[in-house]
């Protein structure tokens, strides 16, 4: 199993778990890496470190103290588990939409303006829009908000 680091074009970096590199430029080139967070299938391997199991420390060595610092400066494991967490933040927070939304396609203006006149009862709705229909529903004092959801949301990653 091949644990490689992946990065989109916005920057996103997420790990992909493949067989093989076989399995992984087969994906690339089938076009069936996607950036979990906005869905961007412009996708490249990074740098990654290997994991090296050296065994364990002998027990009878003393563990050596920390040296104190006043301001320790942020490593690279703290800036990737801080971009780790909001990626998971963001992707739950897009699975909850999902969950409480109706999908209603390319019908999405059409059906938030029946509401809006109160053709059909309101209701959480998403869907696609192009940007010149979007701005003519807040025009027309619909509230939208242009919201890229990743299909990553739309399922269960395994």
């Amino acid at each position: 199993m091949k644990v490689l680091d992946l990065q989109c074009r916005l920057g996103h970096v997420f790990e992909g778990w493949f067989a093989s590199e076989d399995d992984y430029l087969g994906q690339k080139q089938r076009g069936l890496l996607q950036c979990p967070l906005c869905a961007d299938d412009h996708i490249e391997k990074r740098l990654s470190a290997p994991r090296l199991n050296l065994g364990s420390r002998d027990v009878t060595e003393p563990a050596k103290a920390p040296v104190p610092s006043s301001a320790p400066a942020p490593t690279v494991a703290d800036t990737k588990a801080e971009s780790m967490a909001l990626q998971a933040a963001w992707l739950s927070l897009a699975r909850k939409i999902v969950a409480h939304t109706e999908d209603v396609g390319h019908h999405f203006a059409q059906e938030a303006r029946r509401m809006h006149h109160g053709e059909v009862p309101e209701r959480g709705i998403r869907g696609h829009a192009t940007p010149d229909e979007t701005v003519q529903l807040l025009e027309e004092g619909i509230a939208v908000l242009p919201l890229p959801l990743p299909e990553a949301a739309k399922e269960t990653l395994q």
